[in-house]
């Protein structure tokens, strides 16, 4: 495994607790600096050795996981304060890493040279990876969406070095302990750790760079990027918007958008923080969602209690709390919770649903990231794709009919890569299909479906005179 000596630590805050009560290694450029080098230096070995061999190390690498997942769910659960979700990111996660080895033979399979279109010219379509690719990655979900991009890369034939979220990074030693049982990918996988001076490294230093996190970060790493003119694949902030057309299924939208935007307490990309809901079922539906939404708990004083937990970054609890103040102030009705209260020195979101919310409040138009659902009555379901469109946000999206035509019909008007239909938040769970982040909302290829793993390779053409003058020659 490479590792640098650390002696430079900063202080980690429970989100439970609201203590701080971890240490976390920083990585200064020059620990970066070594270990990119030491990276590039095994390249070469790993994009050589046949793709066989990098799925049976990653498949190993996969059980090495397997046999900690009691120990990685307790450092998500000291991460972020959630116990279910902890499990599930685990378990999605190893899933992900055995679905890419399964896949990843036929999809990178070397295409047979076939004839040209010009008669006696022959060709063949190659990869060749980028030697090392940068992952930064978010709080949120910090072992999953860490790994849906480093996993697709190694399998490409990459080199990789992760910056998690200064936040989150509690797992990153079980990880490493997982490493350390698979010689040949710790050769060329490392983890370096600490806050934005560290993700600059990296990025310094990479030849390609993925990233999940802030519209305004993003921004910043774009033009990072940009400057040393590598590529840099961008999966930012959402405002996601759900209509209501006036046929749908007011039961099932009202269960589907309770989860959509309450799940991990709201804390997910994907969240539902919208609601557009014609006025001919606006009543019944805001009744049946705010039953539904009142019922939640906070998994407080038992992590495995509850469904909603902490506000997992102290940054973010200021940002709800004046996002709130601002709906009230601005006449927002507040129909269940209403407030971000401390518990046991964490804080927590009541489960939020506001009514009489206007265009002009924050919490329309600003992303959210905590469990609250603004909801908007609308004259016609023409007019609710206008008022989701116009955000500049346009990650996903969810539209609700019984009418399916309808129901397609109007979700391919939304400016937004995914789209669930009778559903909420679908493209957290399925990944088998390629989706891209429209707008402010990210930037590059999807990384979702197997397309996702060309983002790490640069085609390359063979085309071969089969021996003959080629006509154009002088």
């Amino acid at each position: 495994m490479i590792k640098a000596n650390m002696t430079n630590k900063m202080p980690i805050r429970n989100p439970r607790t609201g203590e701080e009560d971890f240490a976390l290694p920083l990585y200064s450029n020059e620990q970066v600096a070594d270990i990119a080098f030491k990276l590039r230096a095994q390249y070469k070995e790993w994009q050589l050795c046949t793709l066989a061999h990098r799925v049976d190390v990653l498949e190993a690498f996969a059980q090495a996981l397997i046999t900690r997942k009691s120990e990685l769910v307790d450092a998500l659960v000291a991460d972020t304060g959630r116990y279910q979700e902890s499990v599930l990111e685990v378990d999605v996660t190893i899933a992900g890493i055995q679905r890419w080895c399964e896949q990843v033979p036929q999809i990178l399979s070397e295409n047979e040279e076939r004839q040209a279109e010009i008669p006696f010219l022959k060709i063949k379509q190659s990869h060749l990876p980028y030697e090392l690719v940068g992952i930064i990655s978010p709080w949120n979900f910090p072992l999953l969406l860490s790994f849906v991009d480093a996993i697709p890369a190694l399998l490409a034939g990459c080199s990789v070095i992760l910056k998690p979220s200064e936040v989150t990074s509690r797992f990153v030693s079980v990880v490493e302990a997982a490493l350390d049982a698979v010689p040949a990918l710790a050769d060329v996988f490392a983890i370096v750790t600490g806050a934005g001076e560290t993700g600059q490294s990296v990025i310094e230093h990479v030849d390609s760079l993925c990233f999940t996190g802030s519209v305004a970060t993003g921004k910043k790493i774009a033009i990072a990027c940009a400057e040393r003119f590598i590529p840099a694949f961008l999966e930012l902030g959402g405002k996601d918007a759900a209509i209501v057309c006036q046929d749908a299924d007011v039961t099932l939208a009202a269960k589907a958008l309770c989860w959509g935007s309450m799940v991990n307490a709201g804390q997910s990309c994907m969240s539902l923080e919208r609601v557009y809901v014609h006025q001919d079922i606006a009543d019944a539906f805001i009744q049946a969602l705010t039953e539904n939404t009142a019922k939640l708990t906070h998994n407080y004083p038992d992590v495995k209690q509850g469904q909603i937990g902490p506000i997992i970054s102290d940054k973010q609890v200021e940002i709800v709390k004046a996002q709130l103040a601002d709906a009230k102030a601005k006449g927002a009705n507040v129909c269940c919770g209403g407030e971000v209260v401390e518990l046991g020195g964490g804080y927590y979101c009541q489960p939020t649903i506001l009514t009489n919310v206007s265009d002009d409040m924050a919490i329309v138009k600003q992303e959210t990231f905590a469990a609250i659902l603004p909801v908007m009555v609308v004259e016609s379901d023409k007019q609710a794709v206008e008022k989701a469109n116009a955000s500049e946000y346009g990650l996903s999206a969810a539209v609700f009919s019984q009418d399916i035509a309808h129901a397609e019909a109007t979700a391919s008007l939304l400016e937004a890569g995914a789209i669930s239909i009778n559903d909420a938040s679908l493209t957290a769970l399925v990944h088998e299909i390629e989706k891209q982040s429209f707008k402010y909302s990210g930037l590059g290829g999807s990384r979702m479906g197997k397309e996702s793993i060309f983002r790490f390779v640069r085609k390359k053409a063979f085309i071969r005179n089969t021996g003959v003058d080629s006509p154009w020659w002088f």
